[in-house]
């Protein structure tokens, strides 16, 4: 069993980096990047980021938040059992209460992933047909959710990194 756990808390991390580096990447570099291209008359513009890097790049944040999620959802069950989901109310335990906390946090970003940024992603970079407005308006939709989990990933770090090492929370 302690295998199992060491190896699963492993895969979480793995998977974990791989997601929250994947969604700064998308907002400290290819949002502003995507935008410079918009706006140079003489190079390449957007498309090539837009139909080459970004569907791709986007396979890997979306299916690495699901096995992030999958992966800590396992090793909080192991470990803490069901009263971290509930804040370990009734416990006087600030691991139980630190790992609930940032358990919903993830499940919050792993929402946003697959409910709100993805399937607006997909009209954006026009891998389902949308008209213009649709477009507009998934972009932003897009924007905001990916700017809430960057947002959302720091408080959630903090407070995982909490549970297991007895860190201060601020």
């Amino acid at each position: 069993m302690e295998l199992m756990l060491w190896l699963d808390r492993g895969l979480h991390i793995f998977f974990g980096v791989l997601w929250i580096g994947l969604l700064y990447y998308f907002n400290f570099v290819q949002v502003p990047a995507m935008a410079e291209a918009a706006n140079d008359t003489e190079g390449p513009g957007p498309a090539a980021i837009g139909k080459y890097v970004a569907p791709r790049a986007l396979m890997w944040f979306r299916h690495a938040a699901l096995w992030t999620w999958l992966t800590g959802f396992y090793y909080m069950m192991s470990k803490y059992g069901h009263s971290a989901w509930m804040l370990g109310v009734g416990e006087e335990s600030i691991a139980t209460t630190s790992i609930g906390i940032g358990a919903w946090l993830g499940t919050i970003m792993l929402f946003n992933v697959w409910v709100l940024i993805w399937p607006n992603q997909k009209k954006v970079l026009g891998i389902v047909s949308a008209t213009d407005d649709e477009k507009a308006s998934a972009k932003r939709v897009a924007f905001l959710a990916s700017r809430t989990n960057t947002m959302l990933s720091i408080p959630m770090l903090m407070f995982m990194m909490a549970s297991n090492h007895g860190l201060p929370l601020f």
